[in-house]
């Protein structure tokens, strides 16, 4: 019998598809459901702190009020520290959970231990789900097309963009129907006019608690052209061994890590600006520091904490960003209007916006 396998964050999907089973990506029904406040509240109910991310709290609200999974797979390392206490807690109202983790390291022979392990407790083998990696190749490339048309050839928007990356995680528990929904997304991309930009933003950290805030960014003649997090979740890597797949994949192994994949990008979609989204309570906010510190280009924080639309300070903030960002691009000839990224040229301080 299949079972429905949540997940709290991206791990090797390929061992689950193997299994037989669905994933389904909490984070992604959590965020969707018509009033997702309603397990923030539910979870808070329960015990759970205020000052405790948001999303942690809507998992464990979604989990135990719908009982939605049969299992969770949550991660140990490589991930936000408060899973260990959701993983308790969850155990505690009668859920099952698989662990996994990420080796800090990125050792190759650690990570290979843990898929094994996952495998195993799954049902499976990893060589069967190293088949699924190379099944899984026609959607992961049609995935990679869908990101150039939005950075290199405007036929796709930001927020578009964004959607689907993200739902990438889980392939929304059907992958067969997720590769036509990405494939009627390129043949009407493919058909519009491109839509021209002054002003192109990396979008960096994790994706937003709000529901409208790339929405907001593009009605402000701005175009987000790269979404961190969310592009690692479509495992855009020519690989066909799991293992190494989920060692290139970069958001569970620290800054660093991640810092090479962003400078890369910032470089090759002629970037303007950086918006550096972090959720409240959340220990990655602390890195902003460093991305202060090494990326080259203005970065804008934004917080946020609570599901729901943009308030109107955070909106300000954005549109005075943008702003800032175009009249930059009018009066420079330098990396602002062209895309080139001076050396040692940490990004401003805008956090007091």
């Amino acid at each position: 019998m299949r079972q429905r396998i949540g997940i709290t964050s991206t791990v090797p999907v390929e061992v689950i598809l193997a299994a037989g089973d669905v994933p389904v990506d909490l984070n992604n029904v959590f965020i969707s459901d018509p009033e997702p406040s309603r397990f923030i509240r539910y979870a808070e109910d329960a015990g759970y702190p205020r000052n405790i991310c948001g999303w942690i709290k809507g998992i464990f609200g979604l989990v135990i009020r719908t009982r939605c999974v049969d299992a969770v797979i949550a991660l140990t390392q490589g991930d936000c520290s408060c899973t260990l206490a959701l993983i308790e807690t969850l155990i505690v109202h009668g859920t099952p959970v698989i662990p996994f983790e990420y080796p800090f390291s990125r050792d190759a022979d650690l990570l290979r231990l843990q898929v094994d392990k996952l495998a195993s407790r799954l049902g499976t083998r990893t060589e069967e789900a190293r088949e699924w990696v190379e099944r899984l190749k026609p959607v992961r490339e049609k995935l990679v097309e869908v990101d150039r048309l939005t950075w290199e050839e405007g036929l796709i928007s930001g927020e578009e963009n964004h959607c689907i990356l993200l739902s990438s995680s889980d392939f929304g528990g059907d992958v067969v129907r997720f590769e036509q929904e990405a494939g009627a997304l390129l043949e009407r991309a493919r058909l519009r006019q491109p839509s021209p930009t002054d002003v192109r933003i990396a979008y960096i950290g994790v994706p937003p608690i709000w529901n409208d805030l790339h929405s907001f960014i593009e009605s402000q003649g701005a175009r987000v052209v790269y979404n961190e997090v969310q592009r690692q979740f479509s495992m855009p890597f020519k690989t066909a061994d799991i293992v190494r797949q989920y060692l290139l994949y970069t958001y569970p192994y620290g800054v660093f890590a991640r810092l090479e994949d962003i400078l890369q990008a910032l470089a090759q979609r002629r970037v303007n600006g950086i918006i550096h989204y972090t959720q409240s309570f959340c220990y990655r906010q602390i890195e902003d520091l460093i991305f202060r510190k090494k990326l080259p280009l203005p970065i804008l924080s934004l917080e946020g904490d609570q599901p729901g639309s943009l308030d109107g300070r955070t909106k300000l903030r954005i549109t005075a960003f943008i702003e800032m960002l175009r009249k930059n691009a009018e009066e420079s000839t330098g990396y602002a209007g062209a895309g080139r990224m001076p050396a040692n040229a940490p990004g401003k301080d805008l956090s007091s916006w």
